[in-house]
């Protein structure tokens, strides 16, 4: 059991094999949920060139705004860009080749990548730019485009708890994008809050089977909140 310790002890050692160029997938919401080590281990690596898969790109000075900022990726795919200033400045300057891809969409081609389904059809964006260029078919009266499948070279998690064998347990909206990143990638790394025994977690909560995971690392988060909001209080 000794050779299934999927524990690693340093960034380095979680993003050995990262190198320019690749395609990277990142999990997160907003800056729910994203492996804040892991980002900041890319920048330190100033790997350049990136493709990065995320549901957005966090905000200009957190998550991969710190990316953004080092001019580390060229081709971002995403389904919103409405929090970073960054991200749009570059977008619309023709800087950064963005992929806008309707959220579900980005779901599922996340997850049939994982699932090994090279492409789907579906209703979302027929008849919009989302459908230049992509083969469409009417099927049962209703019109259809279809979607590849998406994979990546390294797929970055954040998950809640994991046990020395790459079990994961996401704890509430953090899991977004994390369950289905990680069965896409192929090198997993997850980032997590805490690693116990394998054995320790119950084989019912687990989200995230093992298999799918090659790296895990404790990390130490800040936890940003993207906007703070507040009930006034009433004297």
């Amino acid at each position: 059991m000794a050779g299934l310790n999927k524990v690693v002890h340093s960034y380095s050692e979680a993003l050995s094999g990262l190198e320019n160029h690749m395609t990277v997938m990142v999990g997160g919401f907003g800056l729910c949920g994203i492996p804040e080590g892991l980002i900041s281990e890319m920048v330190r690596r100033q790997v350049t060139g990136l493709t990065a898969i995320s549901n957005n790109a966090g905000v200009d000075d957190f998550g991969l705004g710190l990316l953004l900022r080092g001019h580390q990726i060229t081709t971002m795919i995403a389904s919103y860009v409405g929090e970073n200033a960054l991200f749009e400045q570059q977008m619309l300057s023709g800087e950064l080749n963005v992929i806008l891809t309707p959220q579900g969409s980005l779901a599922e081609k996340i997850r049939a990548g994982g699932a090994g389904i090279p492409a789907f059809f579906t209703a979302t964006g027929y008849g919009t730019p989302v459908a230049k260029g992509k083969e469409t078919r009417e099927i049962g009266g209703r019109h259809y485009v279809l979607e590849p499948a998406l994979t990546a070279d390294f797929a970055l998690v954040r998950a809640w708890k994991a046990d020395t064998m790459g079990n994961l347990i996401y704890r509430h909206t953090a899991a977004n994008f994390n369950p289905v990143m990680a069965t896409a990638g192929r090198i997993t790394v997850a980032e997590v809050e805490e690693i116990v025994e394998a054995g320790a977690l119950d084989p019912d909560h687990i989200h995230t089977p093992g298999i799918y995971v090659e790296r895990v690392i404790q990390g130490s988060f800040e936890k940003r909140i993207e906007k703070r909001t507040v009930k006034s209080s009433h004297v």
